[in-house]
């Protein structure tokens, strides 16, 4: 599904973390892994009492290393950025492209976390994650990580993308849709369904490439002053009014037809709100009943 997914199923759509789980998600791994230290240290006292000081101090430094670094670091690594508080609290750690970390990311993360956590009892950690846009430490800063939310509210998505706006309907009747390859048809429908669930900035950026690459395999641009998830979805209603049209010899209602001549049908009167663009209120110097149309590019039926 080209880029609209990346990794392991891990969607472009990512919500930062907020401070406060990030926060609870860290307590609790710390809880758990003093906890196992505590238990380490009390077995290795017990197994190393016949040994000199030297020897003791060794034990002790290697098992810190191991239980406070290298375990964080083992279960972040095995688990793709979920460690018991990040999996209590909805969290997960991940690349900044959206992708699952590996073994160099968590090694980063771990041994700057040691400074800024454990060092300075995670006051560098909290500076730098409300210093940082999207709440990362500096050990997500090195090693390219962000730390997302995966519980969040879903909304039932319709398999339907939505309609064009009414101003649009019709306008792309002498489009040729040859070219345009599957994939990109189910890249499109894929964007459109999920719109109102992704990050305006994510979301319009996306549009804006999809609706690039539809006009390079149309070989029209788009029309001037038009959004792009409105072209998108004008260009999906106008396919799937001829492929209506194909099946069944007309276009059934709710379907936007042709004008004879293959003139597209008059635009509504009246202002359009939705959400590829809103209402327009009648303001000083309009008169009450007619519609400023914008700049499409596209010259008004007669």
């Amino acid at each position: 599904m080209s880029e609209l997914v990346t990794g392991e199923a891990v969607a472009l759509e990512l919500r930062p973390a907020k401070l406060p789980s990030r926060a609870l998600a860290v307590v609790l791994d710390l809880v758990v892994a003093l906890t196992v230290y505590i238990v380490v240290t009390i077995g290795l006292v017990a197994a190393t009492a016949a040994l000199d000081d030297a020897a003791q101090i060794a034990v002790s430094i290697a098992s810190f290393l191991l239980v406070l670094v290298g375990g964080p670091i083992a279960v972040e690594t095995l688990s793709h950025g979920r460690s018991l508080g990040k999996l209590a609290c909805g969290l997960r750690v991940v690349r900044d492209d959206g992708g699952p970390i590996r073994f160099r990311h968590a090694l980063v993360r771990g041994a700057v976390g040691v400074v800024e956590i454990l060092m300075t009892f995670g006051i560098v950690a909290c500076v730098a994650s409300l210093v940082s846009e999207r709440g990362r430490r500096l050990g997500d800063v090195f090693a390219g990580t962000l730390v997302v939310r995966e519980r969040i509210p879903v909304e039932r998505v319709p398999y339907v993308p939505p309609p064009p706006p009414p101003w649009l309907a019709g306008r792309f009747a002498e489009l040729d849709l040859s070219a345009v390859p599957d994939g990109l048809w189910l890249d499109i429908r894929q964007y459109l369904t999920r719109m109102r669930q992704l990050d305006p900035q994510i979301g319009g950026a996306m549009a804006e490439r999809l609706a690039v690459d539809l006009a390079a395999r149309t070989g029209a641009p788009a029309p001037q002053g038009v959004p792009a998830g409105a072209y998108l979805a004008a260009v999906v209603h106008e396919r799937q009014t001829r492929e209506v049209r194909r099946t069944f010899g007309a276009a059934p209602d709710g379907f936007a037809s042709p004008a004879p001549g293959g003139r597209p049908f008059p635009q509504p009167g009246g202002p359009v709100g939705n959400a590829f663009r809103p209402a327009d209120p009648v303001g000083p110097g309009r008169q009450a009943g007619r519609e400023e149309r914008p700049s499409t590019g596209f010259a008004p039926p007669a």
